[in-house]
């Protein structure tokens, strides 16, 4: 049996219709052709699939979709407003933090996720945050020194790219 349910995906409203067992993970992969998420572990472990509901990280591989029902969810594609990267990204590429990538989007979002509730993070909080994030390829430097930076502003203001 499939269900109806509404979210709103990187500022768009959209209706889908969905069975219990639909993750967030695969409504946002297969429905929606938005692969940014990636699927790791599928268990919750890897963060791979890293998304905002309603401003706070959650591993989409195990959030029903119909827990994001009539909620806002953003997604790495949703970063980037009229072709420019968020301060996050930028800092991100600018500071040499992802190698292989493939946990990027992840670290992208539990950072912002952190940004959204602590816009000036201590370096403890950054790195709870993105403990959930495994990376196979750097030692996770980069990735606090990045995050660190936009919390301290060098990449800007908050307000200027509305991420956080």
């Amino acid at each position: 049996m499939k269900y109806p349910i509404s979210i709103t995906i990187n500022g768009i409203r959209e209706d889908f219709l969905v069975t219990p067992t639909t993750t967030l993970l695969s409504l946002l992969r297969k429905e929606k052709h938005l692969t940014g998420s990636k699927e790791g572990c599928n268990q919750g472990d890897c963060g791979a699939c890293t998304v905002l509901l309603d401003g706070k990280a959650v591993k989409a591989c195990i959030v029903p979709a119909i827990v994001a029902s009539g909620r806002n969810v953003t997604t790495v594609e949703g970063l980037a407003r009229n072709g420019k990267l968020s301060r996050l990204q930028e800092a991100f590429y600018k500071k040499g933090a992802p190698q292989c990538g493939y946990c990027a989007p992840g670290m992208l979002m539990a950072a912002q996720g952190l940004l959204n509730r602590r816009p000036k993070p201590d370096n403890a909080e950054i790195v709870d945050a993105i403990s959930g994030n495994l990376c196979r390829c750097t030692g996770y430097y980069k990735y606090i020194q990045a995050i660190q930076a936009v919390a301290d502003g060098e990449f800007g203001a908050a307000e200027e790219d509305g991420n956080g």
